[in-house]
């Protein structure tokens, strides 16, 4: 099964970004409410999720919620991603990387940088031009989830497999 972990926007974030213009572009495919998270560690496909979960459940057992921030503006990531930055989650990251180190696909050997997708496009796009929120938005993060991923033609398809509460 492809796992990763991820913090999921809360509402009022997920309501922001269903408000952002689409422009139509040639070679650019959006990302759906559904689709939208930060991927803190991407494992890639993995037998047994149990390891993990035991792992996880050990690196944030009373780790702190963290503040993070999303936007304004978008931005490439590489020449493919459309997306829009997220900060404050460098710390749960790191952790997280640590204590999963051995499971699934070696993580990346570059610093982690927050974001979430907003489109995938097949070449750099000047869809992103007109893409800002009104304003950044900050959320209190209570919660980080290991996430199952069925691909399909349209798009993945996520299904949580466990949720650990991080706590004040």
């Amino acid at each position: 099964m492809r796992l990763f972990v991820a913090v999921l926007p809360p509402v009022e974030v997920l309501d922001a970004l269903d408000a952002l213009p689409r422009p139509t572009a040639t070679g650019v495919r959006w990302t759906t409410r559904e689709q939208w998270h930060v991927t803190l560690r991407f494992f890639g496909n993995v037998d047994d999720p149990a390891p993990i979960v035991e792992a996880l459940s050990n690196a944030l057992y009373g780790a702190r919620a963290v503040d993070a921030t999303i936007g304004p503006r978008a931005a490439m990531l590489g020449k493919r991603v459309i997306h829009l930055p997220v900060g404050g989650l460098e710390d749960v990251a790191t952790s997280i990387e640590r204590a999963t180190r051995e499971f699934g696909d070696p993580p990346p050997q570059r610093q982690f940088h927050g974001h979430l997708t907003l489109a995938r496009t097949k070449s750099a796009s000047g869809a992103i031009a007109e893409i800002a929120l009104a304003h950044a938005h900050a959320w209190t993060v209570c919660a980080v989830e290991l996430i199952r991923s069925h691909l399909h033609a349209d798009g993945a398809r996520y299904e949580a497999l466990e949720r650990f509460a991080l706590g004040d």
